[in-house]
Order: structure tokens, then C-alpha cells, then sequence
């Protein structure tokens, strides 16, 4: 990270800059950290590690520690420079609290402390005091120990002197506030996924991870230690890990220019999907941006030249277009920026222009190299490109079929939808059922003005081992993608979903809970992933929580959706602990329930449970997916065997 490192160090309260106040975070705290849900509860975590990250960029930091403790609570340490205790002398108060306590306060908006940094919006360790009940600030710096706590963002002392050490560094604990969140309990594999992916962007940055809730039989907390000496390269070989592999070792790009370093590997697989995951300063740009668009203007233009120039493409005899080039592709992108435009403090998508050039020019150079020196590798990728391009004609052909059938039949709905009576997208939902069986319960229970049900029958196809042509001749597929009246293809990307004409913002998958009904949602999930997931990336995609179980005594009957929840429900309606005048019903399948049932506890918006599905990391997403429905056996045996432990025998 010397490149980043700051000359002087210099890191005092004058460099702190103070904007404007902090009432509105408790007001409105879906504005600041996306929702008050799982996510926003795990945004709190990400803001916190963003700054150790800057100081980690800036050069000062090379270690980072996350414990999520007993109570759910959490501490992030880093051994960085410590954030300022002097005093502010515009606010002529310890910098700490000022950056603690003040929105848009920090040392992001000043050029000479951090020449880049994920928190430029200063809003992140502010939000986080405000949205938390208690936090406790333990600044190393000077030979000394200060601290401060607070209560939703308010101090309860001044900043004080605890001791003295040889340390520095920030330890920051926060308990979220639960009467502003929904959900209160931190997932370890959320976290684990964002320390991995911070671990492979900054090569050499050691971040321990501690759960404390969770013993071994030793009685040590559950951890890991991430940990990456290649950087970007080891990050596509795990990304690529559940596939089989064109080229290896994958192709490094660095360099510099307009004052933006880039970082890049790529490397090809036998798989029919792309995989590009982009970063502008640590921060994932989900919607991608310039540094995205750039990139692929550069790996078109470069293996279309040396395509053309190994004659290869004549001899096909088939017209290749950018779509090509990505199917198979892996990729990592991974920029540097001082000012990086966002939209909005979501950052998502990077705006700045200069970025395409400069991530042009660098990859560019590079991959021309590369295809010169490795003559074998290259003749392998352009093979693979003109696969793509044939089955892409292939798959065009196949999707326009669909599409040609639906104006021809008019309005071309399949004839086992059961379609509701309003045609407000805005207000209609589409439950995907499995089977025949289930799929007509949930006609007799549904609200037919606004409910819609397409009854699947069986295991969808695979997409995962099916190239793209293969998945529009599959009927479930065909009858999924014409109820939800979706098209494909733009000018930009052939691929695209047309959401224009969607039917339904809610797509509900309701299958049975066993192991079967996991098993078809897994591969509807996978559909969507590979080929909607634009309706994931915009919140209209559902799954469905029917009960588990039924629990009855007498006229008193009471549902459950976890075994903590029978346990309880099953005490409660036992007399003197008998719980022999207490009988259960297991549901093993959606059939089991009448349609008043099943309306009553799966289809009713005023008490059913539903879960959106979100992408918390489209990395971790796509190895997850591919590892689970790809063609190698030994990545999905290695992840059964891990976490057979947290598996039960349903009798």
C-alpha cells in the first residue's frame, strides 16, 4: 500500500472538518444505511471497518479484528494511527467526539490524511453512534488510552485517559440500538463473505474474525483469519474454485493513470455465465460503472484484434460480438480514486468519467501482452469465444421463439396460470408452487384479485450446466418467463432483462419444506441469479416461510416455523408438563394444509412471513451457486462435510 501511504503522517484534529449536524440519523435511518432490516444491521459493521480499511489504504494499518460477542454486540480493532483526541478549534472539543458525534465530521474531506478512502460521505462511525444504544471509542495514540462512550450518539463523559500502552490503533464496540432495528442478530457468513473480499483487495492486510457465540470443544470461539499475499489473482482462483479452468494462473493487470491506480485478474472457464465484480476504493460497485465499462471495451477490442489477426474468426465463419468475449469469463476489477462519483451514499455505480480510459488503457496493454507470449492460452480463449458466439445465435433464436409465441397467442399465458383480476403491477404478486397438488390449494386459498399462482411441476432445469439456447426449450422456464411478461435484450447487452412489461412486483418461490422443496428453490434461485437478476437487484423476488408445524390442543391450535417456536408453543398448551394432551402435526409439504391453512399462514400479507431475497456480495453469491449446481463434485462434498454439523434428520 506504499503507493497510497501519506509522506508526512501527520493525522491531527485540524484535519478534522466539520460540515453540518446529526439529528436526522435516528429520524430516518433507512436514508443513511439502506434499511433497518439484516441489512442495515450489517451496514453498522461496514461502516465501522471502512475506516480501519482507509488506514489500512492510507499505509498505517496492517491488522484488523472483528468479535461479535455473546450479547450480539460488536468491536472492531485496528492497530492503525488512532483517531485524534486533541481539540477541534472550530468546535473546541476532542476531535473523537466530534468525529463521533457530528454528520459529515471526518478526516475523508482532507487530500493531506487520506488520498483515498471507501467513507468519503463522512457520514459512517456518526450513523453508526446514533443507531446504537450504547457505544463504547477506545483510541491507542500518544502512549496513552482514551476513551469515550455514548448512548444513541450522545455522550455520556468527556473523552478521558484510561491508561497508558505501546499500541495504536482503534477499538470502536457498538451494541444496535433494538428498538430502531428489526432484526438483531449478526450472521457470521455476511460477515465472514465482506472480510474475505477485503482480505483479497488489500494483499497483505490480516483480518482476524472472532465469534464469541459459538464454542469449540475447547471452548475457543468460532473464527478465521483472512489473509491474501496474491491479492486480486487469488480472488478470481477462489471465485473460480467450483469450475473447470481454460487458463491458469489468471492474468494480473496493474497500473496507473489520471491519478488512478487499477488492479485487475481475469481468467476463462468451461461455465456458460460471466462473473465480473467490480470495487472502487474497497466499496463494491454492484451496478458496476465507467471502470466496468472500460474494462470491457478493452478486453473486446484487444481479443477481437488478435482474433482476427490468428485467423481463427475466418475460419468460424460467425459474427462475434462483446457478450462473447465474457461467457466463461471471471473477473476482478479493482480501482483507486481520490474523488469517486457515486449514486448517492449507496455507491453503487461509479460515474467518474476518466475511469473508462484509464482502466482501458492499463488492461489493454497487459492482455495484448499476454496473448502474445501465451500463444496455447490465447488460441483456448478465442475457441471459447466463438463457442459463446454460436450458442448465443443459438439462445437469440430460442429466446425470440418464446417471445414470437406470445404475441401470436395473444396474450401467451400459460395455461396452468391461475392469474388475479388486477393489473397494477405495483400491487400484484406471482407465486411460483411446487406441483399440482399444492399449486391448487393455494388457488382455492389465494385473493384472486391480486394474487397469482403457476403451479411448477418437478425440478426445473438446471441452468447452471445448461448452455443458454438449452433453458428457453425447458417449459417450466418458458412458462416462468412469459408469465412474468419480461423480455430480453437491449442494444448494449444482449442479455439484458426488459422489465417494462413486468406483470408482478412480487415473485414469491413457495415450495415445501423439505428436502426436495429446498432442492427446486435452489434452482429456481439460480434461474433468477443467472438470467433475472435484475428482479433480485430491485426487490421483487420473495420466498415464501409456510409453518412447520401444527400444534393442537383441543380448540386451542398454534403455528410454528421453528423448532424454538414448538418447543415454546408446545409447553404453552401443555397442563402440568404433560405433554401428551398436546398434539403435532409436522407439514412436509404445502398439500398438507387446506386452502384456508394455507392462506391463513403463508399467503396472507397481514400475517404471513416472507423473505426478499438480496445480493449481499455478488461474489460470494456466484461461487456459492456454481458450487452448488456446477459439474464438480468436490467443492460441493467439501462444503456438505463442513457444515454437516448444523444439518437435522427430519424422521
Amino acid at each position: 500500500m506504499n503507493e497510497e501511504a501519506i509522506d508526512t503522517g501527520r493525522y491531527s484534529a485540524e484535519n478534522i472538518q466539520v460540515l453540518e449536524g446529526l439529528e436526522a440519523v435516528r429520524k430516518r435511518p433507512s436514508m443513511y444505511i439502506g434499511n433497518v432490516g439484516a441489512k442495515g444491521l450489517h451496514h453498522l459493521v461496514w461502516e465501522v471497518l471502512d475506516n480501519s480499511i482507509d488506514e489500512a489504504l492510507a499505509g498505517y494499518c496492517n491488522e484488523i479484528k472483528v468479535q461479535v460477542h455473546e450479547d450480539n454486540t460488536v468491536t472492531v480493532t485496528d492497530n492503525g494511527r488512532g483517531i485524534p483526541i486533541d481539540v477541534h478549534l472550530q468546535e473546541q472539543r476532542s476531535a473523537l467526539e466530534v468525529v463521533m458525534t457530528v454528520l459529515h465530521a471526518g478526516g475523508k474531506f482532507d487530500k493531506d490524511t487520506y488520498k483515498v478512502s471507501g467513507g468519503l460521505h463522512g457520514v459512517g462511525i456518526s450513523c453508526v453512534n446514533a443507531l446504537s444504544s450504547h457505544l463504547t471509542a477506545t483510541v491507542y495514540r500518544n502512549g496513552k488510552i482514551y476513551q469515550q462512550e455514548y448512548r444513541t450518539g450522545v455522550p455520556l463523559y468527556d473523552v478521558k485517559e484510561v491508561g497508558s500502552t505501546t499500541l495504536t490503533g482503534t477499538k470502536i464496540h457498538f451494541q444496535p440500538d433494538a428498538s430502531i432495528f428489526t432484526e438483531n442478530i449478526y450472521s457470521y457468513s455476511t460477515i465472514a463473505s465482506r472480510l474475505r473480499e477485503l482480505a483479497y483487495l488489500n494483499a497483505g492486510l490480516k483480518i482476524y474474525l472472532e465469534d464469541l457465540r459459538e464454542k469449540d470443544e475447547q471452548g475457543n470461539p468460532t473464527g478465521e483469519i483472512f489473509y491474501s499475499e496474491g491479492g486480486l489473482q487469488e480472488f478470481v482462483t477462489y471465485l473460480d474454485s467450483t469450475r473447470e479452468q481454460l487458463i491458469s494462473p489468471p492474468i494480473f493487470v496493474e497500473g496507473a493513470k489520471n491519478d488512478i491506480l487499477v488492479k485487475a485478474a481475469l481468467s476463462y472457464n468451461t461455465s456458460f455465465s460471466e462473473t465480473v465484480v467490480s470495487y472502487v476504493n474497497n466499496i463494491n460497485t454492484i451496478e458496476g460503472g465507467t471502470h466496468v465499462a472500460g474494462f470491457r471495451r478493452a478486453l473486446t477490442r484487444t481479443l477481437k484484434n488478435y482474433a482476427e489477426k490468428s485467423g481463427q474468426l475466418e475460419k468460424a465463419k460467425v459474427e462475434i460480438v462483446g457478450d462473447d468475449f465474457r461467457e466463461g469469463l471471471t473477473a476482478v476489477i479493482s480501482i483507486k480514486v481520490f474523488e469517486p462519483q457515486f449514486e448517492g451514499q449507496t455507491k453503487t455505480k461509479l460515474g467518474n468519467a476518466e475511469a473508462i480510459g484509464a482502466v482501458d488503457t492499463c488492461l489493454s496493454e497487459v492482455l495484448q501482452n499476454y496473448l502474445e507470449e501465451h500463444p496455447k492460452e490465447a488460441k483456448t480463449i478465442i475457441a471459447k469465444v466463438i463457442l459463446a458466439a454460436q450458442a448465443r445465435k443459438a439462445a437469440r433464436q430460442a429466446r425470440e421463439m418464446v417471445q414470437r409465441k406470445n404475441v401470436l397467442t395473444g396474450s401467451g399465458l400459460p395455461g396452468k396460470l391461475a392469474d388475479c383480476s388486477d393489473k397494477n403491477p405495483a400491487v400484484c404478486e406471482l407465486f411460483l408452487v411446487e406441483g399440482d397438488s399444492a399449486g391448487g390449494t393455494a388457488k382455492q386459498g389465494r385473493n384472486r384479485r391480486f394474487q397469482a399462482i403457476l403451479p411448477l411441476r418437478g425440478k426445473i432445469l438446471n441452468v447452471e450446466k445448461a448452455q443458454e439456447h438449452r433453458i428457453y426449450e425447458s417449459e417450466q422456464i418458458r412458462n416462468m418467463i412469459t408469465a412474468l411478461g419480461v423480455s430480453f435484450g437491449t442494444e448494449e447487452d444482449a442479455k439484458a432483462v426488459n422489465t417494462d412489461k413486468l406483470r408482478y412486483h412480487k415473485i414469491v418461490i413457495m415450495t415445501d419444506a423439505d428436502v426436495d422443496g429446498s432442492h427446486i428453490r435452489t434452482l429456481i434461485l439460480t434461474f433468477f441469479f443467472r438470467y433475472m437478476r435484475t428482479l433480485i437487484e430491485n426487490g421483487y423476488l420473495y420466498i415464501a416461510l409456510p409453518p412447520l408445524y401444527l400444534i393442537k390442543r383441543g380448540s386451542e391450535a398454534r403455528y410454528c416455523w421453528t423448532e424454538e417456536e414448538r418447543e415454546a408453543a408446545t409447553q404453552a398448551l401443555s397442563q402440568d408438563g404433560k405433554e401428551a394432551t398436546v398434539n403435532l402435526q409436522r407439514y412436509k409439504g404445502l398439500g398438507e394444509m387446506n386452502a384456508e391453512q394455507l392462506w391463513t399462514t403463508t399467503m396472507n400479507p397481514d400475517k404471513r412471513t416472507l423473505k426478499q431475497v438480496t445480493i449481499a456480495s455478488a461474489a460470494e453469491a456466484d461461487h456459492l451457486f456454481s458450487m452448488l449446481m456446477g459439474d464438480e463434485v468436490a467443492p460441493r462434498k467439501a462444503f456438505i462435510e463442513r457444515h454437516s454439523k448444523y444439518a437435522k434428520v427430519d424422521v
